[in-house]
C-alpha cells in the first residue's frame, strides 16, 4: 500500500507528534509511507533524535495539503494512495485517495460539524480515530460520529527491560512542550508549578529537587527564559529540547511525576485546554515514578486514583498527595510499582497492532 499521512503541528516534536511518526514506523513495514511536509527537511533527523524512533523507511513528500495548494493538483496528488491519515485541526480535506482516516487528538469545539458542507465530507471520511476517550467524547458530538479510540504509544518497561523502581533520586519530575493558550498563559501550567514547588520549599520541605523538561520552539525562547528567572535561588532546574536518551534518564530518576495542563482554566467552554493523553505521564510511570497529576482531560484515563497515583483538583490537593509519598515510603513504593504495571498497558507493540487492525 502507499500511505501519505498529514501532521500540520509536526515541526513542534511535541507528544502528538510522537503519535502520527510511531504510526508512520508501524505503517511503513510492507508499506510505503510518506509524510506531507514542504518546511525544515531535517525534520525526520531531529524526530528520531527526540523520540528514539526508526523512521529510515518514512520519506517527506511535497505536502499537498498546503493552503498554496490548488485543489486539482491535491486530488490528483491524493488519488496515487491507497490510504492518507489526516490529523486534523478541524478541518476535514477533500481527497480522491481510495481510503481517507481521519485523526484528532484534542476537541474542536469550534467547528460547526452539523453544517451541510461538514456533513458532505464527513461522509466521505472512512474512519475516525481519537488518542483518548476524553477527545472522543467531544469528537463523536461535534460530528455525529462513532470515532475509534487508539491511545498513543508510550515507552515503557517490559520484560527485558523492567523500570527501575529502586535506587531513585528525590526528585519531582514535568516534562512537556511549552506553548501558549491565547491569552498568554502556559498551557502546560510549567509556571504554576513553579511555584507550588517553591511554596513547599519555603514551608520547609528539603533536600527534594523539582525538574522541568521542556521542548520550546526558538519563537519561545524569552518566555523560557522568564520561566529560568522564576526558579532563582531553589532547588529547580530546567533542561531544554532533550533527546529521548537524555529524558529517558530523568525518568528513571524521578520518584514523583507532576502534571498540570487545564489547571485553573474552564474547561467546559475550552476543553481543548486539559491534557488530551499524556504519553509523558504514562512514561513516567513505566520507570516508576508516581504520578501526582490533574483530574482532568485523559490524565483520569491513565492514573488509577490511590491505585496507581493520585489525580488532583486543587494546588492544595497537590501539596498535600505529594507530601504524603515523601513522608511515606512504603506508600511510595507500592504505587510505584503498580505505576509501572498500569504504564504497560499503553505500550508501543499494542499500539502498532491496534493501528494494523483499525486500518489495514
Amino acid at each position: 500500500m502507499r500511505i501519505g499521512i498529514y501532521d500540520p503541528y509536526l515541526d513542534t516534536l511535541g507528544g502528538g507528534e510522537k503519535y502520527i511518526l510511531t504510526a508512520a514506523t508501524c505503517l511503513s513495514n510492507g508499506n510505503e509511507v510518506d509524510l506531507f511536509w514542504d518546511e525544515d527537511r531535517e525534520l525526520l533527523k531531529k524526530a528520531q533524535e527526540r523520540f528514539g524512533i526508526d523512521l529510515s523507511k518514512v520519506k517527506l513528500a511535497k505536502n499537498i495539503f498546503d493552503k498554496d495548494t490548488t485543489l486539482l493538483y491535491r486530488l490528483l496528488a491524493s488519488s496515487k494512495y491507497d490510504l492518507i491519515i489526516f490529523l486534523s485541526d478541524g478541518s476535514i480535506p477533500i481527497t480522491l485517495a481510495k481510503k481517507l482516516v481521519l485523526h484528532f487528538q484534542f476537541p474542536v469545539e469550534w467547528v460547526r460539524g452539523n453544517s451541510l458542507i461538514a456533513k458532505i465530507k464527513v461522509f466521505l471520511v472512512n474512519k475516525f480515530i481519537c488518542n483518548s476517550k476524553f477527545t472522543k467524547n467531544f469528537i463523536d458530538k461535534t460530528f455525529g460520529v462513532n470515532s475509534i479510540v487508539l491511545y498513543p504509544p508510550a515507552d515503557v518497561g517490559t520484560k527485558n527491560n523492567e523500570p527501575r523502581t529502586k535506587n531513585k533520586e528525590n526528585l519531582i519530575l514535568t516534562v512537556g512542550r511549552f506553548g501558549k493558550l491565547p491569552e498568554g498563559d502556559n498551557f502546560k501550567k510549567q509556571d504554576v508549578m513553579i511555584n507550588i514547588f517553591k511554596q513547599m520549599v519555603d514551608k520547609g520541605l528539603s533536600d527534594w529537587e523539582f525538574m522541568l523538561v521542556i521542548s520550546y520552539k526558538e519563537e519561545d525562547i524569552n518566555d523560557v527564559f522568564k520561566l529560568e528567572k522564576l526558579i532563582k535561588g531553589y532547588p529547580i532546574k530546567i533542561f531544554k529540547n532533550l533527546s529521548k536518551n537524555e529524558i529517558s534518564k530523568f525518568y528513571k530518576n524521578a520518584k514523583i511525576y507532576w502534571h498540570a495542563a487545564g489547571f485553573g482554566e474552564n474547561l467546559e467552554k475550552y476543553p481543548e485546554r486539559a491534557e488530551h493523553f499524556g504519553i509523558s505521564t504514562v512514561e513516567a510511570m513505566g520507570s516508576g515514578a508516581v504520578p501526582v497529576v490533574i483530574n482532568a482531560g485523559g490524565q483520569k484515563e491513565i492514573v488509577e486514583n490511590g491505585k496507581s497515583g493520585f489525580l488532583w483538583d486543587t494546588q492544595e490537593k497537590l501539596i498535600t498527595k505529594t507530601i504524603s509519598l515523601i513522608e511515606d515510603v512504603r506508600l511510595w513504593e507500592k504505587m510505584s510499582n503498580e505505576a509501572a504495571i498500569r504504564a504497560k498497558t499503553f505500550g508501543k507493540e499494542r499500539f502498532c497492532k491496534e493501528l494494523e487492525m483499525i486500518l489495514l
